[in-house]
């Protein structure tokens, strides 16, 4: 294959409601067209602008049924909130998934941003980042030895025992889903990967290599942490990205006649897996962007 790297796909957030045989359709779907991951986001609920309040199914539950009814394409959170779960049931439920997928789970973490949604379901909201670091310190011994004990300020653990264990021996790759210089210093030490926004590095590839060269110059010596990013790809339907309230963040355009060009151009600056949002995200867009994975793999 001459694809240059991973591309996968998110699948619907808020942009509108979902019946649930739909959603699952979408995954069968683009695994079917060559994507070669498919994502969820981990979110509770946004206020819209049009007043209306509109939350998308629950991320893990979700997860394990996409790695049901998929084969092929690697499955993940983008990202989940470790401020929604208790880290040690959190590293219970990717080692589930990573069975049920056979080995195919992407565990993307982070602290979470969005307030409304933290404040709506109970979640402390201060310290996120401090929390976060106690959090992945647990998540990722259980998920690579299978064992741990943990005493920090947030969280406790007693021999803690994870098991079963992921399908993977060393467990599922972890992906940091932030760029700040707080947050990768604390995940560059321990995690596989880590991701960027498409609204945070522009939405453009000379954006994204300017962070991946200030990842890099960060990077702890002798690790090999791979970079991966978000892109949005807008269709002739689409009509902007709207998440919180009224984010709707206006970047390079991306458009499926010039994302063959931008994949490479991601892949040359040091990408090696790319999720893309597609707006709108329907059965006819998922398609068409998977015709454009066909030609790029030409």
């Amino acid at each position: 294959m001459a694809r240059p790297c991973k591309v996968g796909v998110q699948l619907p957030e808020v942009e509108r409601f979902v019946p649930w045989p739909e959603y699952l359709d979408l995954a069968r779907r683009a695994e079917g067209a060559g994507y070669d991951s498919v994502w969820v986001g981990d979110h509770l609920i946004y206020d819209l602008p049009d007043g209306s309040t509109r939350g998308p199914y629950e991320a893990w539950t979700t997860l394990a049924a996409l790695a049901a009814v998929t084969e092929r394409v690697e499955v993940g959170p983008l990202v989940a909130s470790t401020s929604f779960h208790a880290p040690a049931m959190l590293a219970k439920q990717a080692a589930t998934v990573d069975a049920i997928s056979q080995g195919r789970l992407i565990v993307g973490l982070g602290a979470g941003w969005n307030r409304r949604e933290f404040d709506a379901f109970g979640f402390p909201y201060d310290r996120r980042v401090s929390r976060f670091e106690e959090a992945l310190a647990i998540i990722a011994p259980l998920l690579r030895d299978g064992r741990t004990t943990f005493h920090g300020q947030f969280y406790d653990l007693d021999d803690c025992v994870l098991d079963p264990r992921p399908a993977r021996e060393g467990g599922p790759p972890i992906m940091l889903g932030s760029n700040s210089p707080r947050m990768l210093s604390i995940g560059l030490p321990v995690v596989d990967s880590w991701n960027v926004w498409w609204s945070i590095y522009d939405n453009s590839v000379e954006r994204f290599a300017e962070i991946k060269a200030e990842v890099d110059a960060v990077m702890p010596e002798g690790r090999d942490v791979e970079a991966s990013a978000a892109v949005l790809v807008t269709l002739p339907e689409g009509q902007g990205r709207v998440m919180g309230e009224t984010y709707d963040a206006r970047v390079t355009t991306v458009t499926p006649d010039d994302l063959g060009d931008h994949v490479r151009g991601l892949a040359d600056a040091g990408a090696t897996h790319l999720q893309l949002v597609l707006d709108p995200i329907t059965a006819d867009t998922v398609d068409t962007i998977g015709a454009v994975l066909g030609d790029l793999d030409r």
